[in-house]
């Protein structure tokens, strides 16, 4: 069951010190139908995406293999380990030299 906020009673006559809402049931009718002509909404983004993959209908393909060449890679714990020891850690001021 969903609840519907409703303006107090005499909301519209006197200003209020602190505005409460009310909440109230729903008429048991159920929630008012939706017109005919209503459909559902799609954003000018979604419709480009949709218009473009039905153009080229290969575009996830080509997404995952440019992806895989770039990033789903396997790494290599033993030369990360390596890389991780070999690290030298940086002096607080750089340009000084140690004496």
């Amino acid at each position: 069951m969903t609840w519907v906020k409703a303006a107090p009673p005499g909301a519209g006559r006197r200003p209020l010190k602190s505005p409460a809402i009310a909440l109230q049931r729903p008429s048991p009718a159920g929630p008012l139908a939706m017109p005919l002509f209503w459909k559902h909404y799609k954003s000018d983004v979604t419709e480009f995406i949709e218009e473009l993959k039905a153009k080229k209908p290969t575009l996830d393909e080509e997404q995952r293999a440019g992806r895989a060449l770039l990033w789903d890679k396997r790494v290599d714990r033993e030369a990360l380990e390596e890389w991780r020891a070999a690290n030298v850690p940086q002096q607080p001021y750089v340009y000084q030299t140690k004496s």
